[in-house]
């Protein structure tokens, strides 16, 4: 494929006649000897083949052989030379120029292979490049057919993957003729599609497997250019639909991973309780050897593993709710002081001796969130803010507005986190070392809350040093109006 356009062929000849006249002007004038005369001509007509080619340089040679004859062989100003040694000095010009233009255009013709070749070289890199940084395999497909023509200055390009059936083309529409051709390039057939408005296709190997095919228009593409890219784009494919299919085989292993080790840790959380209300119970049926504080003492167990047993069951429920997306963010105008107040009252039990303290920024305008959800994330860190730290502690609740969005916190001067439980904190049944020594909680609160804020369109981190508390912080977007509808 020729990158740069050559000059119009007219301005060449142009050139070359301009060339021949100037020089045989600047001689005459000068009084050059023959000897001079031709070697001056000499250096015209291999200049001439260096940027115009062999048929243009021997129009020069032409040229400057007869200037070279009127001008500067005797007899001067005619077309006939005088003797032996005119002939021979005419005879050796018109050889040496011939031979000097032919030397001339083998270099000129080099020159332009080599740089043909670096460009290619160049276009084939950049292409492999941008292959490279597409990371699925769908996305690679949709987008060849265009990276392609950009890249080689191709008209049309379609692209076939066999493993999938899939046509891609940058055309708006193919034909089914065309597809069925393209197919049986694969097989080996390339007749049916070079016939077909100048297209040239090639099939996709990759060792001896055909991968696919590729069609292009205008086959402007050296055969090593067209082998390339069709090796390139092949193994391309080959390595992205690997890729895919190894992520899809790892995910699903993880997910099967993940839901025996969730099957196991629900089937420990639930059996727990079960076992101590069993063992409560079966004491409580035996009347000998109980006293009043002893079965006061046994009904309590009961109670609290009950409890515990429910608020289990209810954060499984929730968390395959949110799991399943049931549950839909109805958001609405709320203070955020209002959401304070009300999560505080709600989770009062859990709170027992603990100091609250509000830092609600003002002015406490309305803004647009779902005040039920942010709700159920305000218990359940205000609930292991409560189990985490000393009794008659201070807890503190924020709200503010900060760069677009509206950020909840929840601090507490509990023991805090340790740092290799902070990067597993929101999983599912993760309660880190402090959690599983103290029995508290069901590992589930946390990742309800991050579920909750994701399908809030926000966010929830944590910051924590141990022995100094934690601070959770959460967000939603700010809104501060609902959008209207314009009527159509």
């Amino acid at each position: 494929m020729q990158l740069k356009p050559k000059p119009q062929h007219y301005l060449q000849w142009l050139g070359a006649t301009l060339a021949a006249v100037l020089t045989t002007i600047a001689l005459a004038m000068t009084n050059a000897r023959a000897t001079t005369a031709g070697m001056v001509f000499l250096v015209v007509v291999v200049v001439t083949a260096t940027q115009a080619g062999l048929v243009i340089s021997l129009y020069s040679a032409l040229l400057c052989a007869v200037s070279f004859d009127y001008f500067f062989l005797p007899p001067i100003h005619t077309f006939v030379l005088a003797g032996p040694q005119e002939w021979v000095s005419m005879f050796t010009f018109a050889v040496s120029s011939l031979v000097a233009g032919r030397v001339a255009e083998r270099a000129r013709k080099q020159k332009e292979q080599a740089e043909q070749r670096r460009e290619d070289v160049e276009r084939l890199y950049l292409l492999s490049q941008e292959m490279i940084l597409h990371e699925d395999a769908a996305g690679l497909i949709r987008d060849l057919p265009a990276l392609v023509a950009k890249i080689f200055a191709l008209k049309s390009v379609v692209l076939y993957v066999q493993d999938r059936d899939q046509y891609v083309s940058t055309l708006a529409e193919l034909p089914q003729l065309f597809k069925a051709n393209l197919r049986e390039v694969i097989g080996g057939s390339h007749a049916a599609i070079a016939s077909q408005d100048g297209f040239e296709a090639h099939a996709l190997m990759v060792g001896v497997r055909a991968v696919g095919a590729m069609a292009w228009r205008p086959a402007n593409l050296s055969r090593e250019v067209a082998t390339a890219v069709c090796a390139q784009v092949g193994i391309a494919l080959t390595r992205a639909i690997a890729i895919e299919a190894s992520a899809r085989m790892e995910a699903s292993r993880e997910g099967e991973r993940l839901r025996a080790a969730l099957i196991d840790s629900l089937t420990h959380e639930l059996r727990t309780p079960l076992t101590s209300i069993r063992a409560a119970a079966t004491t409580l049926t035996q009347d000998q050897g109980l006293d009043d504080a002893l079965r006061r003492e046994l009904a309590t167990v009961v109670d609290e593993e009950s409890a515990r047993l429910d608020a289990l069951i209810g954060e499984a429920v929730e968390m395959a709710e949110l799991d399943a997306n049931v549950i839909k963010v109805q958001a609405g105008p709320q203070h955020t002081r209002t959401l304070l107040e009300h999560a505080v009252e709600e989770s009062h039990t859990v709170l027992g001796r603990h100091q609250v303290i509000f830092m609600v920024q003002e002015p406490d305008r309305p803004v647009w969130f779902d005040a039920r959800l942010l709700g159920r994330v305000f218990r359940h860190l205000i609930e292991n803010a409560a189990l985490y730290s000393p009794p008659e502690s201070r807890i503190v609740l924020r709200s503010r507005r900060v760069d677009g969005r509206v950020e909840f916190e929840v601090e507490d001067n509990g023991q805090g986190i340790d740092k290799v439980d902070l990067p597993h904190i929101f999983e599912k049944f993760y309660r880190g070392k402090k959690g599983t020594k103290l029995g508290k909680g069901t590992g589930m609160g946390l990742a309800i809350a991050r579920a909750i804020m994701l399908a809030h369109g926000g966010g929830i981190a944590v910051e924590s040093n141990p022995e100094q508390g934690s601070i959770f912080r959460f967000w939603v977007p700010l809104v501060e109006k609902q959008a209207v509808k314009l009527p159509r």
